[in-house]
């Protein structure tokens, strides 16, 4: 369990570190479109080998579509409700997204600690590098909005706190997890992060970088399926 909870805070501590940077220097819209950009790529790379290719391999099509489905249905309602009742626009999206996609990602990350089907160390660091953009951008996004450091501090806390909660979940849910619950766990994620990419962290990348956005973010694709094809 220490390990999994080591992991955890480990990968799940990036959220908070990505926060701190964004206090750390004013970033300007062009910079926040780079580290966005970079970020998208980041996660498209996530969304397609660490979620949807291993939730295939692990319980099959079936399953992972399902959670496929019901993390876009989630993301999508719950950003709806935060969109009409809460200030903040892209930043709570961005926050919301890791939410989402973290407490799955984390999960599988538990199970996978318990049962020993080869946790390494490029998983990890593909993790935590996917983490940080996300969590910049929308700590930026935030504080440009008119939110306190210390409210988003708390937000990004009480995230990683959570994630890594989940990893302990995870590890102590391994042996009643069957394959069939790991591919949807992975589709559930997956479903989540698109629906996230699309609405709100590749519109604002665009629109702050401008045409260099498509170049950082095959970057950051590149960089995070270099990281994961170690693990």
């Amino acid at each position: 369990m220490l390990t999994a909870l080591g992991l955890g805070a480990l990968t799940a501590g990036s959220l908070v570190l990505g926060a701190l940077l964004a206090f750390a220097h004013t970033w300007s819209r062009h910079q926040i479109g780079i580290v966005l950009a970079f970020g998208a790529g980041a996660l498209i790379s996530a969304v397609s080998v660490e979620l949807v290719e291993e939730g295939v391999k692990s319980g099959g099509l079936g399953w992972t579509a399902a959670g496929l489905a019901a993390g876009a249905l989630t993301y999508f309602a719950l950003d709806g409700v935060i969109e009409r009742r809460f200030a903040g626009g892209a930043g709570t999206s961005l926050a919301l997204g890791a939410f989402l996609d973290g407490i799955p990602e984390q999960l599988v990350l538990g199970i996978g600690i318990a049962s020993g089907s080869g946790i390494g160390l490029g998983l990890i660091v593909a993790i935590f590098i996917s983490n940080l953009p996300e969590a910049t951008g929308s700590a930026s996004e935030l504080l440009e909005g008119g939110t306190s450091r210390g409210r988003v501090l708390k937000l990004w806390v009480a995230v990683a706190v959570v994630c890594t909660a989940a990893t302990v979940v995870g590890w102590a849910l391994s042996s009643s997890a069957t394959d069939a619950t790991r591919a949807a766990i992975n589709g559930f994620a997956a479903g989540a992060l698109l629906v996230m990419l699309i609405d709100s962290m590749i519109p604002d990348a665009r629109a702050g970088a401008g045409r260099v956005a498509g170049l950082v973010a095959t970057l950051g694709f590149a960089v995070a399926a270099a990281l994961s094809s170690m693990a």
